[in-house]
């Protein structure tokens, strides 16, 4: 039966700083296999998310940004592929972030078996290291890698931030579902060109997210 359901309203940043030494750019699968034509699980829309990512890319670079890049990664006998089929077989063409977007020389890349890139990867260690406590996640997919990278992150206290223009899912509602989830519940949804360098405004997202969200709780009981 076909149903149709309202996504609550979520609130857009007009803008956010972020400061460029305690912030990473993590790009998510922006992998073959996920982004162009003859790749085994296309995300529609994510090829369309490249330019706005080079923006960010380019924005993370001039400043001095830290930038991380993501590749899903899997290998015979993954019951990953009993769910979604054979993708990002590591070593091959699929797996490969797309050429556009090709990590620089520097860059760091993290291997992930499964969705949340905090899972059975150094990401937290390498990013305790770099003593950052701000991340600006993009990529694909949006309600997947990206939403559960967000969930990892904030729940390890980081700030989490989203720029819309920079995710991709397969349909409109698991879009919309996932972004109306992290800007209720785990940091800031912004559009990429809204994202500039400067000191933030305030160090402590994640909680004041919880604490609103807790008082509409409270007030609904």
């Amino acid at each position: 039966m076909r149903r149709t359901i309202e996504v609550p309203e979520y609130e857009v940043q007009a803008g956010v700083r972020v400061d460029s030494h305690r912030t990473v750019l993590i790009v998510g699968d922006m992998q073959n296999d996920f982004v162009k034509e003859g790749g085994t699980l296309v995300v529609p829309g994510a090829e369309g998310t490249i330019q706005p990512i080079l923006g960010l890319l380019d924005l993370a670079r001039r400043s001095g940004m830290k930038v991380v890049f993501t590749q899903d990664t899997h290998s015979d006998g993954d019951p990953e592929w009993e769910i979604w089929g054979e993708h990002c077989r590591e070593g091959s063409w699929g797996w490969r972030v797309v050429d556009e977007l090709a990590p620089r020389e520097g860059e760091a890349t993290v291997r992930k078996p499964r969705y949340d890139a905090f899972y059975g990867t150094q990401l937290e260690h390498m990013l305790r290291q770099w003593g950052v406590d701000t991340l600006i996640i993009c990529g694909t997919v949006a309600n997947i890698c990206v939403f559960y990278t967000a969930a990892g992150a904030a729940m390890r206290w980081f700030n989490v931030v989203v720029p819309k223009d920079c995710i991709s899912s397969f349909n409109d509602f698991d879009m919309e579902a996932s972004l109306s989830q992290t800007a209720t519940l785990l940091g800031e949804v912004v559009s990429s060109g809204d994202i500039e360098i400067g000191e933030p405004e305030t160090t402590e997202v994640y909680r004041s997210k919880l604490e609103e969200a807790a008082a509409r709780e409270r007030g609904g009981s």
